[in-house]
C-alpha cells in the first residue's frame, strides 16, 4: 500500500471511523460513507422534541488513564476532549424473585460478594473466578494454558467444570445480555472478556454516546478525509479477484486502492462483494453464519427526578435464575412471558446534559434480546429489501405486547411510573435494521459461540485483495472497545504496520491535539457527526 493511497470506508460505526481516522492521521486519503443521516452506527443518538436517546452506547468498562480507550484516543489527539463520568461503584443492580445483587467493581470485591451470597459455592466460585480471569489476561496476550483449555468451550461446560450452583449461575450469566447468547453457545472467552472489562469499572461519556463519533470525525476531517452521510453502498467493485471501488446507489462510484467493509458482514460478502466473487467454502461459510440475537429498545421520559430515589447504576431485571430460558423462546421466535429487562439512565450518568430532557424529568431505555425471525414481527423480509411495516397491524401488536412486559418488568426495579411517562417509543429490530442495514436487525455481529470465537471469526483482510473488514463480527470483537480495538487493527492490517505501538504510554501521538479548535458555545456532537458537506448544506438550508 502506498503512502497516500486512497481508502473508502462502508459505514461508520466506532469500529469504521476509528480505522478512518487512523489511516487519515497516517496520511491516506480516506472517504466514509454511510447510509444513515448521521455518522456513528450503534453509537449515535437520536431527537424528539425536548428528549435525547442513545442508541446503543448504554455503560463503558476500562475509561480510565492508561486504559485501551484513553490511549487510544491519546492516540488520535482526543483524548483530552471526551470527558467520562463514572457510574456508581456498585454500577449493575441483578434483580431477581427471591433477592437482589449488586455488581461491584474490582475482581476481588466481586468474587468475595459472590461468595458472601453463595456460601455454598464458596469453593466452586473460587475456581471459577480463578479460570474467568486468566482467560481475560492470555486473551489480551493471544495465548495461555487456560485460553487455550476454556476459550472457546462452552460457558455452560465452565459452570459444570466448577460446580456453581443453579442460582450462582443465574447471577454471573448476567454478562449475557451484553453479548446476547445463552450459557451452552457462549464461549468462555467472550464472558471472560466482558467481565473484565467493566472490572476496572463503569462510565458514560459526558455529552451521550455521539460524543465518540462526533471527535472521531474531527480527527478525519482535520487530516484531509471526508464523511459522507445519506450515502448508500450498491456494491463493492471487485475486478479481477480485488477491490477497486465503491458503487453507490445513485450510480456514482469512488475509486479506491482500498476498501474497507464496517457494513454487516453477511451484507458485506454476499450483497455489496456477491457470492460470484467468493469461493464456494467462504460463501457457504457466510451463509451458515449465525448472528447474535437482536435488541428491542423502550425509550422513556417521566416527568419525575429518580435520583433522589435511585442509585447511579443500570439495572437487570430476571423472572428467574434459569440463564438458559430466555433463549428458548427467542429461539422459537417468540418472547419469553416474562422477558428479562434492563436499564440504563442517561438522566443519572450525565445529569448536566440539557439535551436529555427538561429539569425534573428523567430520561432512561427498557431492553431486552428479541427474536431474529422476521415471521414475529408479521412480515417475511425486512426494510433492507423494501419491507413496509411499521403500519402492519401484527407488528404494532406485538411491540405494544412486549412494551407493555417491559414496563412490567421495569417497575419491579424502581416502581411505578406508568402514571408519570410523558414520552414512549419502542425501536424494535426492524427499526435497527432499517437504519443499520444489519441482518435481523442484530446490534452484536456474529454471534460468541465456540465456532465463532477468536481464530473463528473473519479476521480483517479477505479472500478479495484490498478488500478488509472491521466491525462487531471480525476478531476483536463486539461492542465500542471492541470494534475500536478492531479500527487499529485494520489500520494496521491494511497499512502492514504494527500501529497498536502507538498506543504505548511514550508513544508519539499520531495526531497532535493541538490542531482542534476549542469548541464553539453551539458545538453539538450530533451537528458535528454529519459531515462537513452535510453540515454546510444544513446551515445553507436554515439562512435561506
Amino acid at each position: 500500500m502506498s503512502e497516500s493511497s486512497r481508502v473508502v470506508v462502508i459505514g461508520s460505526g466506532p469500529g469504521g471511523l476509528t480505522a478512518a481516522a487512523t489511516l487519515a492521521a497516517v496520511g491516506h486519503s480516506v472517504t466514509v460513507i454511510e447510509h444513515h443521516t448521521i455518522a456513528g452506527g450503534n453509537c449515535t443518538v437520536f431527537r424528539h422534541g425536548d428528549y435525547e436517546f442513545d442508541v446503543g452506547l448504554h455503560y463503558l468498562g476500562n475509561t480510565s488513564p492508561g486504559s485501551f480507550m484513553h490511549s487510544l484516543l491519546r492516540a488520535l489527539g482526543i483524548a483530552d476532549r471526551i470527558t467520562f463520568r463514572p457510574l456508581d461503584h456498585e454500577f449493575d443492580t441483578l434483580i431477581f424473585p427471591d433477592f437482589t445483587f449488586r455488581v461491584p467493581s474490582g475482581w476481588d470485591e466481586y468474587t468475595q460478594r459472590l461468595t458472601d451470597h453463595f456460601p455454598h459455592d464458596e469453593q466452586a466460585i473460587a475456581d471459577y473466578i480463578e479460570i474467568l480471569r486468566a482467560v481475560a489476561i492470555q486473551a489480551r496476550a493471544g495465548s495461555g494454558d487456560h485460553l487455550f483449555q476454556w476459550g472457546l468451550a462452552s460457558l455452560s461446560s465452565l459452570y459444570d467444570h466448577c460446580g456453581l450452583s443453579p442460582e450462582c449461575r443465574g447471577v454471573v450469566s448476567h454478562w449475557s445480555g451484553l453479548y446476547g447468547s445463552a450459557p451452552h453457545e457462549s464461549a468462555v472467552a467472550i464472558h471472560a472478556v466482558i467481565t473484565d472489562h467493566y472490572m476496572t469499572g463503569a462510565s458514560y461519556p459526558e455529552g451521550g454516546g455521539q460524543m465518540l463519533p462526533a471527535r472521531l470525525v474531527e480527527v478525519i476531517e482535520a487530516c484531509g478525509g471526508e464523511v459522507r452521510v445519506n450515502t448508500t453502498a450498491r456494491r463493492i467493485v471487485v475486478e479481477d479477484g480485488r477491490a477497486t471501488g465503491v458503487e453507490l446507489e445513485s450510480g456514482e462510484i469512488i475509486a479506491a486502492d482500498v476498501v474497507i467493509s464496517n457494513a454487516d458482514y453477511k451484507r458485506t460478502m454476499l450483497d455489496l462483494v456477491g457470492a460470484d466473487h467468493l469461493t464456494e467454502e467462504t460463501a457457504a461459510t457466510v451463509t451458515d453464519a449465525v448472528m447474535t440475537y437482536p435488541l428491542l429498545c423502550v425509550y422513556v421520559v417521566v416527568d419525575t427526578d429518580l435520583s433522589a430515589r435511585i442509585p447511579n447504576t443500570n439495572f437487570f431485571v430476571f423472572p428467574s435464575f434459569d440463564a438458559e430460558a430466555p433463549y428458548e423462546a427467542l429461539r422459537k421466535g417468540e418472547f419469553p412471558d416474562e422477558p428479562f429487562a434492563y436499564m440504563a439512565f442517561a438522566s443519572l450518568k450525565d445529569p448536566d446534559n440539557k439535551r436529555l430532557c427538561p429539569p425534573g424529568h428523567t430520561n432512561f431505555q427498557i431492553m431486552t434480546l428479541a427474536p431474529r425471525d422476521y415471521h414475529t414481527w408479521g412480515v417475511e423480509s425486512g426494510p433492507t429489501d423494501g419491507t413496509l411495516y411499521r403500519r402492519n397491524d401484527t407488528y404494532r401488536e406485538r411491540k405494544s405486547q412486549i412494551t407493555e412486559s417491559l414496563i412490567d418488568q421495569a417497575e419491579k426495579a424502581i416502581g411505578p411510573f406508568r402514571d408519570r411517562i410523558v414520552h414512549i417509543e419502542t425501536a424494535t429490530p426492524l427499526t435497527q435494521e432499517r437504519y443499520t442495514r444489519s441482518t435481523s436487525g442484530t446490534s452484536y455481529g456474529l454471534m460468541a459461540s465456540p465456532d465463532q470465537t477468536g481464530p473463528f471469526r473473519p479476521g480483517y483482510a479477505t479472500e478479495i485483495e484490498n478488500l478488509y473488514l472491521v466491525g462487531a463480527s471480525t476478531q476483536s470483537g463486539h461492542g465500542i472497545l471492541g470494534t475500536m480495538v478492531g479500527g487499529i487493527g485494520c489500520a494496521s492490517a491494511v497499512t502492514g504496520r504494527d500501529l497498536m505501538r502507538v498506543l504505548a504510554p511514550d508513544a508519539v501521538p499520531l495526531v497532535d491535539a493541538s490542531i482542534f479548535p476549542p469548541d464553539p458555545d453551539d458545538w453539538d456532537p450530533m451537528e458535528a457527526s454529519r459531515g462537513e458537506a452535510m453540515r454546510q448544506l444544513r446551515a445553507q438550508r436554515t439562512s435561506s
